[in-house]
């Protein structure tokens, strides 16, 4: 028996696949967010190098997290959108400005559970690895600071991981300066937490 393919027949799949795309990308990029603003934010623990800058515009000159995190992120995304594309880089932006937009809603219109910082750290870093687990499913980044790192390796073929950890690094301990040393310690346990969780997720089979 043969079997004809209708023209068009390939598009309802081909919108579905990119619906869902959006969605997980969407609710990574909530997910984080309401890490952030809910559980990390209030104690000032950065978690990564965008969120590190904006607790210091934050702390140095009143500048709103939400604010700070997308104008930080956006400036690390424009240094390398030359080298890595401009097609990955629009995906990176809705995540980018997704998180900003979320931060603020969240900040304004949930108050922190537990204001115990070792709790909020805990729950925060669980959240937040949840959130950035989905979105490397979906292959974005969740930050400009990872496409500076995805463009070092391009060229100079450092390990991203590498890269980012001395970026974040450098920039934790600014904000440690500015703020208050024991941000290095919440920052670093965050990062570990968050990783861990991230690791556990992609054991898991991505849905189909």
């Amino acid at each position: 028996m043969n079997l004809q393919i209708i023209p068009g027949q390939k598009k309802p799949f081909f919108f579905r696949h990119i619906s869902q795309k959006l969605f997980f990308i969407t609710a990574g990029s909530i997910i984080q967010a309401f890490a952030m603003a809910v559980f990390l934010f209030p104690h000032a623990i950065p978690s990564g190098g965008g969120a590190g800058i904006a607790v210091v515009l934050n702390h140095a000159f009143g500048i709103p997290m939400s604010l700070g995190l997308w104008s930080a992120n956006i400036i690390f995304l424009v240094i390398t959108v030359s080298y890595l594309g401009s097609v990955s880089a629009f995906g990176t932006i809705f995540v980018i400005t997704v998180t900003s937009v979320s931060v603020n809603f969240f900040e304004v219109f949930i108050e922190p559970p537990f204001g115990n910082v070792w709790i909020d750290l805990l729950f925060g870093s669980v959240i937040l690895g949840t959130g950035v687990a989905i979105l490397i499913r979906q292959r974005v980044s969740n930050g400009g600071i990872g496409y500076i790192a995805l463009a070092i390796y391009k060229y100079k073929r450092i390990n991203p991981g590498t890269s980012l950890f001395w970026m974040n690094g450098i920039i934790f301990t600014f904000a440690a300066y500015v703020i208050d040393w024991k941000i290095i310690i919440l920052a670093v346990m965050c990062q570990w937490l968050s990783t861990r969780m991230i690791k556990w997720i992609h054991q898991f089979p991505a849905p189909k």
